[in-house]
């Protein structure tokens, strides 16, 4: 204030102009507790601020000139100056006290309480002049009020009665249950004894007396616990909250950063009277908690000693699926894609997707399966199943992915596969095809891949635009507590990294558990985002039906021996509502048990198990018409391969305009060279066979990590503008005007995650090459479940085929033992072939071998073999998982060039390439025939040439190594009489392929010849960490394989 008033005196010789210029600097001095007393003030007991409110919040030394500016403008002309500006000068001018004089324009936002125009005005009759127009403790008691709300909002669930069994709370940061939890406020002269800590607090600022509990107050625009009226009683402002946020439903949502979501969550939540329904929906969902209910209790009774891990204490969850499924097509929904763990899965399978119950009961009996295959346990089979909604009378298709016992490996799956649906459909917003997951509670938060897949529901070319997480919330892991299985309070936190609700409910309050589903399905119809429902439940039974519970967890087990099942429960509230008598409830139960023994008969009458009655991806029309043991030809024309080359070697169309960087000019210009000069390298050849594959309608879809780019900087199918960010262009986009789309896209940094995505993706149409590319072939062990449990057993298990093609960078090249070797010895050990049988030759040997094979396993050593290959894919007449092993220096390398002659009409992918130097021509004189697969080749190569021995030594590449090649082998061998056979891999022999060729080679010959082995020894380590061990480690490969 003082720098105020010498800010006024250095105005003095304008003193004439500015006539109530000292008064007004008079009326600043009385508005600063400073120049009113040198005492330091102390702040009131339940005051907090650091200085009186008098004060006016925007007087202070730097904005004095502004002030004196504004004043001296009104002074000539009122109208001049801003309507508040006004109201300020005209309140102090009249005397006004201090801090009173200030009165806030309207608000801009259209979210908030906007103050009246009329509130603006300055005082005058009806108002004493110097009395503040509020009153301290007004504005204190609401913004307790306001404090009040926003703690219910972001705290409520914490003390909501979640927990069926009323023995534990679902959120393990409750230290102090007996502070927080209560069944209802009581307004009595005591409130402390019920309400937490912070809202004690809150509630004696506002509470002197009971009567203050009838207060009225205005309620801020940050609730809809009003409706219509916008002022409340405290004790009624109370007693909504509690019902809305503390009773048997518990929300967090506040940590969403979206308002308008925030909002809508409130809306939904808090109107009152939204979770009213009508007798119909009551006794709908009596029927559906009936049929789940009786569902398992017939299969208990008559399969008692059979593992079924069946939805005891949990069988709201039918009901549940039902709500958002009838919601979901309601709001325009036609087709879902559902995974599941084993909990409840045939409960699922014959309630919600209406699966014929007499398949489902036949999986009980001890019946011969009628398809080939080793089949899997009932609760991790799939289907698929079209049928009509009875309640929206709309046609509604279900799929529930087939999955193995890792828990949470189908999620990225049915991601994948959601995805794709969409994609067929065109439907980029996912109006119109949606997921849901089921989860356990322990899994959720304990599985790595549920964080992985949650990372991708916002990635432009993996959102699937939403998903409905259901965890179904026994609280227990097998025999693990909650406290012992997560560190977070809640099952359900990981959602909180996508800004996904979540809605905690109690399983024994149906018909909150519906409003929670219903709510679901329009969030995420409306937001396109995902949401999470916690149903807190209980597990009647052990993990499975001949488990003891009572061995760990004793205390848990006695309170749930106690406690009546949900369907109980709901009848008896229905029955005393006067909804249905207990005779109509005896009737429903009756009617479901009628249709289970009828079903159960039709079921005994089966003789053969078909597993093709689950299939939950079916390629309608794809297998008739087509000869099972016949392939298309792979090569094509000249003219095609010209054009795809010079579009993919050719800079933007608008060069003038588009940047690109000067390598990525010289390697156009060199791709351009070699297109022109009539041979391809690698990144050509795969472009080729991508190019031709779009040609012909084939969708392509190629993912991981960094492929855009390639790892190796070699593929360049993004080209981006270099002074123009996030302008890029893909030239495969463009080869032809009515081409298949083309996908490429990096992935996050996820392994596990993004390859059962891409899995998911291949199993919804067959007519598509979808690809994952490992960064280094390295890191595909930590997406080993997907290789283990679906890719390579798939169809085994399930009859699912999948063309899914895993490229995978393989090669030592003294990179160290984590960015040397793929792991090809696993793949090939999981091959189903026999080492010990050699099939009938025929002059369909190849695809037959093709056709009973689990998955195809390669290390192509040219582009031209890469192309072939990966048409061959398209081209079969069945669909199978295919393993390359890329390489890396041969990339560049001069001699990995292929001619376009070898692509051609007629050519085709080559199993086995023949030695093709001097050592064919004269095959009698040839003292050591060297069998090698992949880069491996032009080392060996090169080291015969420095040794002097093409005439001596042949080398022969096997270019897929599963399923064997034994026809070729046995032609190759019988060329060299006289050689020594000899296996060379620069992998250790323990690791590559070496442990699965001998036996192969030794029943390929019929072990009239045997085979050595050339190459490192047997090592723990993949690679060495040294370049000079490296080097030599190389050099001995090249001794034994030359000790001629």
């Amino acid at each position: 204030m003082y720098k105020v008033q010498v800010v006024f005196n250095s105005l003095t010789p304008l003193a004439p102009r500015v006539c109530g210029a000292r008064k007004f600097v008079s009326w600043l001095v009385r508005s600063d507790p400073v120049t009113r007393s040198s005492q330091v003030m102390v702040s009131e007991p339940l005051r907090r601020h650091n200085s009186r409110v008098a004060t006016e919040p925007f007087l202070n030394g730097s904005s004095s000139s502004y002030v004196e500016e504004m004043y001296n403008a009104w002074l000539q002309d009122p109208h001049s100056v801003h309507i508040s500006w006004d109201t300020f000068f005209r309140n102090s001018t009249a005397g006004a006290g201090p801090g009173s004089a200030y009165q806030a324009p309207p608000s801009l936002a259209g979210n908030f309480n906007q103050v009246p125009l009329g509130s603006l005005l300055p005082l005058g009759s009806g108002s004493q002049i110097g009395q503040a127009p509020l009153n301290e403790k007004i504005i204190d008691d609401h913004l307790a009020v306001q404090a009040i709300i926003r703690s219910y909002q972001i705290r409520g669930h914490h003390i909501a009665k979640l927990d069926p069994l009323g023995i534990n709370s679902a959120d393990l940061d409750d230290r102090h249950p007996q502070e927080l939890l209560y069944n209802y406020y009581s307004f009595g002269k005591n409130p402390r004894t019920t309400y937490s800590q912070e809202l004690r607090y809150r509630v004696a600022v506002l509470t002197e007396k009971e009567s203050d509990m009838d207060r009225v107050f205005k309620l801020p625009s940050t609730t809809f616990i009003g409706g219509k009226e916008k002022s409340l009683p405290l004790r009624e402002i109370l007693k909504r909250l509690e019902t809305t946020y503390c009773r048997h439903i518990g929300v967090e949502f506040m940590f969403i950063n979206s308002l308008e979501q925030c909002n809508w969550i409130r809306q939904k939540m808090e109107t009152p009277e939204i979770m009213e329904i009508d007798n119909d929906e009551k006794r709908l969902i009596l029927a559906r908690l009936s049929r789940a209910t009786m569902f398992e209790a017939f299969l208990a009774r008559k399969w008692s000693s059979e593992k079924r891990f069946g939805l005891e204490g949990c069988e709201i969850l039918i009901p549940a699926m039902k709500q958002i499924i009838d919601k979901s097509t309601e709001l325009g929904v036609e087709s879902i894609v559902m995974g599941m763990p084993h909990r409840g899965r045939l409960n699922v399978l014959a309630n919600v997707c209406r699966k014929p119950l007499n398949q489902i009961f036949t999986q009980f009996a001890a019946l011969e399966a009628a398809d080939d295959g080793s089949g899997d346990v009932k609760y991790h089979l799939g289907t698929y199943i079209e049928r009509l909604n009875r309640v929206t009378n709309k046609n509604i298709r279900l799929a529930v992915v087939a999955n193995p016992s890792h828990l949470e490996a189908v999620d990225p799956v049915v991601q994948g596969k959601t995805r794709a649906e969409q994609f067929y459909r065109g439907d980029g917003e996912g109006k119109k095809v949606m997921s849901i997951l089921l989860h356990g509670d322990a899994a959720f938060c304990g599985q790595g891949v549920v964080f992985e897949t949650m990372h991708l529901s916002d990635l432009p070319d993996y959102t699937t635009h939403g998903t409905i997480h259901i965890v179904v919330n026994n609280q227990i892991g097998f025999t693990t507590d909650p406290r012992h299985s997560r560190s977070s309070p809640y099952c359900t936190d990981v959602a909180r990294v996508v800004n996904a609700p979540i809605f905690h409910v109690n399983s024994d309050d149906p018909e909150a558990v519906m409003h929670v589903c219903k709510v679901a399905a329009e969030w995420r119809s409306t937001f396109h985002k995902d949401v999470v429902i916690d149903l807190v439940s209980y597990r009647r039974n052990g993990h499975n039906e001949i488990d003891e519970p009572m061995f760990t967890q004793p205390l848990m087990y006695r309170k749930i021996k106690n406690t009546p099942p949900a369907i109980d429960l709901y009848a008896k509230k229905l029955v005393d509502e006067g909804v249905v008598t207990q005779e109509e409830v005896k009737k429903v139960h009756e009617k479901y048990e009628k249709i289970c023994e009828e079903a159960y008969t039709n079921a005994k009458q089966e003789t053969h198990i078909k597993y093709k009655d689950w299939l939950d991806s079916p390629w309608s029309g794809f297998f008739e018409g087509k000869d099972p043991l016949k392939s298309s030809p792979t090569g094509i024309k000249e003219d095609t391969l010209v054009h795809i080359g010079k579009k993919f070697s050719s800079p933007p169309p608008n060069a003038a305009e588009f940047v690109i960087h000067k390598g990525i000019e010289r390697i156009l210009k060199a791709r351009m060279e070699m297109v022109e000069s009539r041979q391809i390298d690698w990144a050509l050849g795969e472009a080729m066979a991508f190019g031709s594959l779009l040609k012909e309608g084939i969708h392509v879809r190629l993912s991981g990590q960094d492929v855009e780019r390639g790892t190796f900087s070699h593929r360049h199918h993004v080209l981006h503008h270099q002074t123009v960010d996030k302008a890029t262009y893909r030239p495969l986009c463009y080869l032809y005007p009515d081409q298949a789309p083309y996908t490429v896209c990096n992935s996050s940094l996820s392994e596990y995650g993004v390859l059962g995505f891409e899995l998911g993706y291949s199993m919804t149409n067959p007519n598509a090459l979808v690809i994952w590319e490992a960064q280094f072939g390295d890191f595909n062990n930590t997406a080993q479940c997907i290789i283990d449990q679906f890719i390579s057993s798939g169809q085994a298990k399930w009859v699912r085929q999948s063309g899914l093609v895993m490229l995978q960078p393989h090669g030592l090249e003294g990179m160290g033992p984590e960015h040397s070797s793929a792991r090809l010895e696993r793949f090939l050990q999981m091959s189903a072939d026999d080492p010990d049988y050699f099939p009938p030759e025929s002059e369909e040997f190849a695809v037959r071998q093709l056709h009973d094979i689990n998955w195809i396993v390669a290390n192509c050593s040219t582009p031209a073999n890469l192309f072939h290959i990966l048409r061959r894919q398209i081209a079969l007449p069945f669909r199978k998982p295919l393993i390359i092993m890329t390489p890396k220096s041969l990339l560049r390398h001069p001699e990995a060039r292929s001619s376009f002659d070898s692509m051609l009409e007629g050519t085709e992918f080559q199993r086995v390439i023949p030695e093709e130097g001097i050592a064919a021509q004269s095959p009698n004189n040839v003292k050591r025939l060297l069998f090698c697969s992949g880069k491996i080749y032009y080392d060996l190569k090169k080291a015969r040439a420095e040794r002097k021995l093409d005439d001596g030594v042949g080398i022969v590449r096997v270019e897929q190594i599963t399923p064997f090649p034994y026809d070729l082998i046995k032609k190759e061998v019988a060329k060299y009489p006289n050689a020594e056979l000899v296996w060379a891999q620069e992998e250790h022999k323990n690791q590559g392929a070496w442990g699965y060729v001998q036996p192969r080679f030794h029943t390929a010959l019929n072990g009239s010849r045997n085979v050595s082995y050339a190459g490192r020894p047997v090592a723990a380590s993949p690679a060495t960490g040294s370049k000079m061990q490296h080097l030599k480690e190389l050099k001995q490969l090249f001794d034994d394989s030359f000790n001629v």
